[in-house]
């Protein structure tokens, strides 16, 4: 059972009468172009704001990372997410649950080593007690990760 949407988007042109002479003819755009847009006019109203009140070398790194951001942006844009299909997405959904999975064992190793440390003197019910959220927490980002994993395993086994 898949979730993608089994349709293609339809592209329309929708038409706003704005007064007696003038409508606005307004068409349908990409989430990316959407993104795009939207970044861009938030992060040259920063940059323009920021850039007065810095360092000349620091504004000049600034500017030149809003213009690599422009530029990754613009790229992205021209992207057709409905030309994507399951099989080129399959290495990056086995990423993010190797990651899930990953984290998960991380931070309980970490949990683990903190609370020994720290807490020497917990017995492990306090220990249990005291640290019981974060633990499950933990635990459930692996869990998660590992559905992830099987999932990926059966959808493309048949």
């Amino acid at each position: 059972m898949d979730f993608e949407p089994k349709y293609q988007p339809i592209r329309r042109k929708v038409r706003y009468q704005v007064s007696d002479r003038e409508s606005i003819e307004i068409t349908d755009r990409k989430p990316l172009e959407i993104l795009r847009d939207t970044e861009g006019l938030i992060r040259r109203q920063a940059v323009a704001a920021i850039v007065p009140v810095v360092s000349q070398p620091l504004a000049a790194k600034i500017e030149s990372a809003s213009e690599v951001a422009e530029d990754s942006l613009s790229v992205l844009a021209e992207i057709d997410l409905d030309a994507i299909s399951d099989v080129e997405l399959q290495p990056a959904r086995i990423l993010v649950g190797l990651s899930f999975v990953g984290f998960g064992a991380l931070a309980i190793a970490l949990l683990t080593l903190f609370i020994y440390t720290l807490h020497p003197q917990l017995t492990r019910q306090q220990q249990i007690h005291q640290y019981w959220y974060p633990y499950v927490f933990f635990v459930s980002l692996g869990v998660t990760g590992l559905l992830t994993l099987g999932r990926e395993i059966m959808r493309f086994t048949r």
